[in-house]
């Protein structure tokens, strides 16, 4: 069997399998060793792929009469639901935002749109207010800023920015409530873009930073809409601790912006890019993609385990690129590495080809997803707000046992009976 021949509806890869079945990777070996499941061979001597009935099968059989620590384990890795949430809906490889179609709403929607249905707040009162002006201290300080990559200077500067914005408690109204989250997004977007927060919608303010045309200032638009929220991903769900500790939507925003710099998130596009560089320096796209999967790198951003099928916010924004070599280059890409692997690209590949065909900046791909993603933290943690309730998990304790220690003596005090004599 070749790799090329394989549905991505029946089969799965070994991270695929482990993450559905909750099981370390060696686990999943153990399971073939022993012959509980079959592994097929792949397009390298190294990979296998494994039959989606089977794992979904033992899946289930695992999920009855599990240890709760398994149940847990599983449930944090791509697993079962853990919180309870009106925002995000993903279902049948499609995503919703409070039951409307993402990709619907990319078609004309703002993010201004979208943060008002994710916040459900009037526009009037998140967005017609003045955007907050730093002092000129501030705004020096932000500027020193300047030369740090993007994912370590925008929770920087976002940092100093909303420091400026006077506290909102948690009995806060309605309306004030989405006055500070409104100002939180114009802050995030000054800070992506290294500009002061200004009034205009912000896909017209990258659009300014970055010089662009219409087209390429609605694929912008229809990004940022498309990245505002993916139900409960790392960046989400560290939102919602910080949000339930009693801590302000600044610092809920914070906490996304800080999770969301890992390589496994939002600096997957960093990854990308590079990918991006060393593919089309090869002799083929084809010949750089099997050389970086025969020395075992991954594809960035390629394969979803929530769609198999293809990530449709990637599909929306690689359709929506302007003509020309990057969109040719994208396409390419994307065709031969479905055709090795199987995979489809994921939002961070689309963020990348979007950058590079609208001739973005170095770090725009980070600056959408940041900026766009700054709506489902505060959705996040308004949400969490409502509950009241505390984050606080508990831990498997895995580690060595405390040796047992002898009873204390019970030292009765000198000199006359006393109580303790009775």
């Amino acid at each position: 069997m070749t790799r090329s021949t394989v549905s991505t509806a029946e089969w799965m890869d070994a991270d695929q399998a482990a993450a559905l079945l909750g099981v370390t990777k060696p686990t999943l070996y153990a399971y073939v060793s022993r012959g509980k499941l079959v592994a097929a061979p792949g397009i390298t001597q190294q990979t296998r792929l494994y039959r989606r009935s089977e794992v979904e099968r033992i899946a289930n059989q695992r999920g009855r009469g599990r240890r709760p620590r398994e149940v847990a384990r599983a449930a944090l890795a791509w697993g079962l639901p853990v919180l309870e949430s009106r925002l995000t809906l993903i279902e049948a490889q499609r995503l919703y935002y409070r039951g409307q179609s993402a990709v619907a709403l990319a078609h004309a929607a703002s993010v201004e749109d979208v943060a008002c249905l994710l916040w459900q707040c009037a526009q009037a009162d998140a967005f017609d207010p003045a955007a907050p002006r730093a002092p000129a201290a501030t705004q020096r300080l932000v500027n020193a800023f300047a030369a740090l990559p993007l994912p370590d200077r925008m929770p920087a500067a976002f940092t100093v920015l909303q420091a400026h914005l006077a506290a909102v408690d948690e009995q806060a109204d309605a309306r004030l409530l989405a006055r500070h989250a409104g100002a939180l997004l114009r802050l995030s977007c000054g800070a992506a873009l290294g500009v002061a927060p200004a009034n205009a919608p912000i896909h017209l303010q990258f659009a300014a930073a970055w010089r662009l045309n219409q087209r390429g200032a609605d694929a912008v638009r229809a990004a940022l809409v498309l990245s505002a929220d993916h139900e409960l991903n790392a960046s989400g769900f560290v939102a919602r601790c910080v949000a339930s500790t009693g801590a302000g939507l600044g610092q809920a925003v914070i906490g996304g912006l800080v999770a969301l710099s890992g390589g496994r998130h939002g600096g997957m596009t960093a990854r990308v890019e590079a990918l991006w560089d060393e593919v089309v320096r090869a002799p083929s796209l084809r010949a750089g993609l099997q050389a970086r999967l025969a020395r075992g790198d991954r594809l960035a951003s390629f394969g979803h385990p929530l769609y198999p099928d293809g990530d449709p916010r990637a599909a929306d924004i690689l359709a929506r690129l302007p003509a020309g070599g990057v969109r040719n280059t994208a396409r390419r890409l994307a065709a031969e590495a479905e055709a090795l692997t199987g995979r489809h690209p994921s939002l961070d590949f689309a963020l990348v080809a979007l950058r590079r065909a609208v001739g973005a900046p170095d770090g725009g791909a980070y600056a959408m997803f940041a900026v766009g993603r700054t709506v489902g933290w505060i959705a996040h943690a308004l949400e969490q707000r409502e509950g009241g309730v505390l984050i606080r998990p508990r831990a498997a304790y895995i580690g060595n046992r405390p040796t047992a220690a002898p009873a204390p003596a019970i030292v009765k005090p000198r000199g006359p009976a006393s109580v303790f004599d009775r």
